[in-house]
């Protein structure tokens, strides 16, 4: 398994299709009620065949450069997953996604796999910005990026299609000079 360890809990890791669709569907299943109100995508994954389908796409668009979706592991185990949605040349920026299973929620799990896949941006990938979008409601995944010390930039009016309708989403930002300064005033995640 390819793995980007980023403390001694929290690692990031290549899903393998056949290998992780269950475990991930499991944990996707048991948390699908706290889920669905913000990623109406998992309404769509019914059984480990569809968590194995979306594996495979996701992994076709690494290998094309596309994106990057990476499986969040706590003490080795699935918990999550976090990506870069899209990278966009022109503007060398990127926006990360993530969802982590309710069970895991509270232990500092998100903040620490945000502030890795920043540091994998910024430095692998050569990107001058990356986003976090979260509809106005959503308070933890704000909550996320605020702690990471990303910038608000600002409400998107209606921009985010939910299953009860459309939401207004904040825009927060990260360059790669701040993250660079943040680096130097802290030593770990």
């Amino acid at each position: 398994m390819f793995k980007y360890q980023i403390d001694q809990e929290i690692s990031l890791a290549l899903p393998r299709p056949k290998i992780d669709a269950e475990p991930l569907f499991k944990l996707l299943d048991e948390s699908r009620n706290e889920l669905k109100t913000w990623l109406p995508r998992f309404s769509d994954v019914k059984d480990k065949t569809d968590e194995e389908k979306f594996l495979s796409t996701v992994m076709a668009h690494f290998g094309t450069g596309n994106s990057l979706n990476a499986m969040i592991l706590y003490q080795d185990q699935p918990v999550g997953m976090i990506s870069f949605n899209q990278f966009h040349l022109t503007k060398q920026s990127t926006e990360i996604g993530y969802w982590l299973g309710t069970k895991f929620v509270g232990k500092g799990i998100m903040h620490r796999a945000v502030l890795g896949m920043c540091d994998l941006g910024f430095r692998d990938y050569q990107v001058h910005k990356i986003e976090i979008h979260a509809a106005v409601e959503n308070q933890r995944s704000n909550s996320v990026a605020k702690k990471a010390g990303f910038n608000f930039d600002g409400v998107l009016r209606d921009h985010e299609l939910l299953p009860d309708g459309f939401h207004d989403e904040n825009v927060w930002s990260l360059l790669k000079s701040e993250w660079q300064q943040q680096r130097k005033t802290t030593t770990s995640y």
